[in-house]
């Protein structure tokens, strides 16, 4: 929105309302709440459908670029019926990628392909979901643009470091293994845990919440289980504003996900200096070179997860070596200003 903005075009945000959006419309976007869900309730998804295209016909816009597979398929849907000039999406992972029965992910490459024949310029965020969307007949233009972060958010910090280690009581020589994300199964947290129980030089920071929309199984037994097993070498420290910070402040990342589109948390690990931990999925094992920034071990696993954090919990040098090569390689592949350039060209922006 921003670099399309410092290009002369009028920007406007469609989206669900909530508190984060205090930050478009304090920059002066002008934000319009729509009756999005994370659902699949075909009531709640036409009332959707039918407030977009209400919106769409009102405003006029010459390009709707949508995200997201649900709210993507619908605001493609509603452009299209609104007559809206050119049609553009970014993906950021397919549902029929992930686990689950095959009747849900035929559904989801059956509504994918459909979606992709009224979308003019196709992107995504992964390269190997380009090649998928390609492949799999859903558009034959895919193009893949990548995730972006600042490099100069993002960053190695000694101040930073030192006042949150002492903030959260770790000291200099205590090796902190870091993750943020949404508190769900999917993003590996119960083997993180067992895994953390044979690394007994290391101590974990999760940063992140269970948002009141997600799915799925209840962690906190997980947690309240490896807190007992492991005392004062697991803190949860909730939604932080200040993720760039406990970044520079921490030691290894880690992100041991089921699936992923391309996570930001990595590219932002990375260009913090810290060597990744991750699975060999789509997206992570585009980003983490394998022995060179960080090590990808196989999804829902705990043994090679707790030997590849331990490796690096152990060696100092290897720590300093590999971040230093993850920042290299985040810096030159997903620099946001080179990402959003690109995409607005892409759009014709």
């Amino acid at each position: 929105m921003r670099g399309a903005r410092a290009r002369g075009h009028e920007v406007v945000g469609l989206c669900a309302e909530g508190p984060l959006l205090d930050l478009p419309r304090a920059e002066g976007f002008r934000v319009i709440p729509v009756p999005m869900a994370r659902s699949l309730n075909p009531v709640a998804q036409a009332r959707c459908l039918r407030e977009l295209h209400r919106v769409f016909r009102a405003e006029r816009f010459d390009l709707v670029h949508a995200h997201m597979p649900i709210s993507g398929l619908l605001a493609r849907a509603a452009a299209k019926a609104a007559g809206v000039p050119k049609v553009a999406y970014t993906c950021h992972g397919f549902l029929f990628n992930q686990p689950g029965p095959a009747w849900r992910r035929g559904l989801a490459l059956a509504l994918e392909r459909a979606a992709g024949r009224i979308t003019d310029t196709y992107l995504t965020v992964s390269e190997e979901e380009a090649g998928d969307a390609r492949r799999l007949g859903i558009h034959p233009g895919a193009v893949p643009v990548l995730n972006g972060r600042d490099p100069a958010l993002f960053r190695p910090d000694a101040g930073a470091r030192a006042a949150v280690r002492a903030e959260l009581g770790a000291g200099e020589g205590a090796c902190v293994v870091l993750a943020v994300s949404r508190l769900v199964r999917h993003k590996g947290y119960p083997e993180l845990l067992r895994a953390m129980e044979e690394v007994p030089g290391a101590v974990l920071w999760v940063v992140g919440e269970r948002l009141a929309t997600d799915h799925g199984e209840d962690l906190e037994p997980w947690f309240a289980r490896a807190e007992a097993a492991m005392p004062g070498r697991v803190r949860r420290l909730g939604y932080r504003h200040d993720v760039a910070r406990v970044m520079a402040a921490a030691d290894v990342f880690t992100l041991p996900s089921h699936f992923e589109g391309l996570p930001m948390s990595i590219i932002e690990a990375m260009l913090c200096g810290l060597p990744v931990v991750a699975t060999d999925i789509r997206g992570s094992r585009e980003m983490v070179a394998e022995g060179e920034t960080g090590f990808l071990v196989p999804p829902a696993t705990v043994g090679p997860l707790a030997a590849a954090l331990g490796r690096l919990a152990g060696d100092a040098g290897m720590r300093a070596r590999m971040g230093a090569a993850g920042r290299e390689r985040a810096a030159e592949r997903f620099d946001e200003a080179k990402v959003v350039g690109r995409t607005l060209d892409l759009l014709g922006l």
